[in-house]
């Protein structure tokens, strides 16, 4: 599959190159207090995974602590002992509780001393002794923001972490994050990974425009929003296939989230069958799967650096990095499917874009 080799950007601002396709890695493991989403990956079939990703010309690979309580990170770890460190570029978070059995209130959070234990832990589970992308996974209402920067800003002057950036943030937060390292100098913040999909245009109203004018780079996770954009359901379904995501999610009250949408959410849903529709005309216009053009439309958004996939066969990951280079959607496919999956835009951005376009004031 000559064309489904990577190719490499720079990370946002830096001069890190990674490959346009990243390997999210919370399909990895299990844990016994977790509900588990179908299809969780042992960690013999996490390890071809990656070897496959890496065979492709993959060397992202984005993974969390808190993903399975630290099983990810030593899915990841195991495979990465065995490599050449220095070839990839893996990434994790920082927040949450990694000792569920303990209600500890300082094992959560943004705190000093949550984030200095917290990144020894990862360290150990990863078997590396730093990290390139040590990412905040959310905002921490909490702790003062000075705090959590100036913490970081310490594990790269340490040599634990190598880059910051954020992960689940509002726009205002993201400005925040910005200015305050401007103004004291610590290191940049270089990217933001946020939920941003043909299911997801929120985020372009405040955040993509915050990555674009302040030179962070855009990592989206749930890029198909666990299947709907990969042209796994159809009209006449009455229930989700067994052993997917969005069945999972469906069964049971409580189970339903950001990034596991249930059936109905969709399923009654025609503004989402147009865009369904969209996708396969396009995907037979270009000889793809509905999988590759809804990733290949956000690979080409300017402020993007990587798209975050997640897989749990070698089947599904094949597919996805079908996306990534030897090809292109149109000027006019673009446009078909930014109309298709266009929602109505609430105050105040309505009335700002409104007028700007209006009188001219909108540039290129």
């Amino acid at each position: 599959m000559a064309d489904s080799k990577c190719t490499y950007r720079f990370l946002s601002s830096s001069g890190l190159k990674v490959s346009n396709i990243c390997l999210g890695a919370m399909t990895f493991g299990e844990h016994q207090l977790l509900d588990v989403r179908p299809g969780q990956c042992d960690e013999a079939t996490a390890h071809a995974i990656m070897d496959r990703f890496a065979e492709l010309g993959g060397n992202f690979i984005d993974t969390a602590d808190a993903y399975q309580y630290g099983v990810s990170e030593e899915y990841v770890g195991s495979w990465l002992s065995m490599k050449q460190r220095d070839k990839f570029i893996i990434a994790t978070k920082v927040w949450n509780n990694m000792d569920p059995t303990q209600q500890d209130p300082n094992k959560r959070g943004l705190s000093r001393h949550h984030i200095l234990n917290s990144i020894d832990g990862s360290l150990r589970r990863l078997q590396t002794d730093y990290v390139d992308l040590y990412q905040i996974h959310c905002w921490d209402y909490g702790t003062p923001l000075e705090e959590t920067m100036t913490a970081l800003n310490d594990l790269v002057r340490a040599g634990k972490v190598r880059y910051i950036g954020a992960s689940n943030v509002t726009g205002w937060q993201l400005q925040k994050i910005v200015e305050f390292g401007r103004t004291m100098g610590l290191n940049k913040w270089i990217t933001l990974q946020v939920q941003y999909s043909l299911l997801c245009r929120s985020t372009e109203w405040e955040l993509v425009e915050i990555c674009r004018s302040e030179g962070l780079g855009l990592l989206p996770w749930s890029p198909l929003k666990g299947g709907w954009l990969a042209g796994k359901f159809t009209r006449d379904m009455t229930a989700a296939p067994a052993g997917t995501r969005v069945g999972w999610a469906s069964e049971k009250e409580g189970r339903k989230g950001e990034d596991d949408p249930d059936f109905q959410q969709y399923a009654n849903n025609e503004n989402f069958w147009a865009l369904d529709e969209v996708l396969k005309r396009v995907a037979k216009e270009q000889g793809k799967s509905v999988a590759q053009v809804s990733l290949r439309w956000l690979l080409q958004k300017d402020v993007v650096s990587s798209v975050i996939i997640g897989v749990k066969t070698l089947q599904q990951l094949e597919d996805n990095m079908g996306a990534a280079a030897g090809w292109e959607l149109t000027q006019q496919q673009m446009a078909d499917l930014d109309a298709a999956s266009a929602v109505e835009i609430p105050y105040p951005y309505s009335l700002v874009w409104r007028a700007n376009k209006a009188t001219g004031r909108q540039r290129p």
